[in-house]
């Protein structure tokens, strides 16, 4: 059912433009189907702040048939903007008090550049503590991604993520490990999705915390867990928000990186992500590059337009399917009053009645 445009968001347009449908908010008021309202709490840095928006306004907007969302977005003090973002975050978000005060029916929370191998040396950890504490005890179901999901796993269950030997970088298969449970007993039971990340919460750590394993890759390892309940927190490690060039443009500015001098090494290709044209199309702009820098030339332009038509998605039909069902159980056992998370009769510690 369609996103609700209840502020002038650049991203509701953007969505408009790619054939979603998006409801002015009087045309919604006289639409007798329900609400949920879904906050996302937006940690990316500056220049994804948008994309990251979007990523995930698509993928609960393509979701389900039977309610209209209402979107709430807001994002830490703490973290560092910079005046167009800051702008942005002004206009268009929502201060957590205010959030905290009219509940949530969801919660999204993003990952985040970090700056410690310690996340909580960071400058978010302690807000950020905050609104977990309160999503948790106060939203029906809280869904963290990549960076979020290491943060929750040592705050709440004293598992640090651990450095991987090489960044996990690429599109990855997936092998559904409990297909019982509802946010995946639809989907293909092996399913690609993106990974970007130095570090990681493995197997071992989230089954020691007493969570269930829903989907795992025997090369990027864990992407699906879910809280002790089923539901109450929903892991990924894994980016499957992704837009089909989001890791082209992460080799493009790992490239950028290097000709600034800030990487010494080439950044190698994302695996399983480009085919032997782009791949040849990019090493002939490495080679390119290395004549330049030789010859004491500015860089030639990086051939993203040359690449970025002829890459394939793999993983948003299974993204979308998740995060349906997802929203579908949020549907399901989330009173009106969004103050009192679950239904009379519902058991909290299990309230999808699976057997584990």
């Amino acid at each position: 059912m369609p996103i609700v445009a209840h502020n002038k968001l650049p991203t509701f347009q953007r969505l408009r433009e790619e054939g979603q449908t998006i409801l002015d908010p009087d045309r919604a008021m006289h639409q007798y189907i329900r609400e949920l309202h879904v906050g996302l709490l937006n940690m990316m840095p500056d220049a994804a702040i948008a994309a990251t928006e979007r990523q995930f306004y698509r993928l609960v907007g393509e979701s389900n048939p039977i309610a209209q969302f209402y979107m709430h977005p807001f994002t830490l003090e703490e973290l560092p903007r910079g005046t167009q973002a800051r702008a942005h975050i002004e206009r268009y978000y929502e201060p957590f008090e205010k959030i905290r005060a009219e509940g949530l029916d969801a919660l999204i929370i993003t990952g985040a550049n970090v700056s410690h191998a310690d996340l909580s040396r960071e400058a978010f950890w302690d807000p950020l503590r905050v609104v977990v504490d309160w999503a948790t005890e106060n939203v029906t179901s809280v869904l963290c991604s990549c960076l979020a999901t290491h943060a929750v796993m040592q705050f709440h269950h004293g598992q640090k993520r651990r450095p991987l030997p090489a960044k996990c970088w690429g599109v990855f298969p997936h092998q559904v490990e409990r297909s019982h449970h509802p946010l995946v007993n639809d989907v293909n039971t092996v399913f690609d999705v993106p990974h970007s990340r130095y570090n990681e919460i493995s197997r071992a750590q989230f089954e020691a915390a007493g969570l269930h394993v829903l989907a795992e890759s025997e090369a990027a390892g864990v992407h699906l867990a879910v809280s002790a309940d089923g539901l109450r927190v929903v892991y990924f490690q894994g980016h499957p928000e992704y837009d089909t060039v989001s890791l082209l443009k992460e080799y493009k500015r790992e490239v950028q990186r290097f000709v600034a001098g800030e990487r010494m090494e080439y950044p190698p290709f994302p695996e399983n992500y480009l085919k032997p044209r782009e791949r040849a199309i990019l090493d002939d702009y490495r080679q390119q590059l290395a004549s330049a820098r030789e010859a004491g030339l500015d860089p030639p332009e990086f051939p993203e337009a040359l690449v970025a038509t002829r890459l394939d998605n793999t993983w948003h039909d299974t993204a979308e399917g998740i995060v349906g069902n997802w929203i579908g159980q949020v549907y399901q056992l989330t009173h009106q009053d969004r103050k009192l998370p679950f239904m009379e009769g519902v058991d909290p510690n299990n309230p999808l009645g699976i057997d584990f």
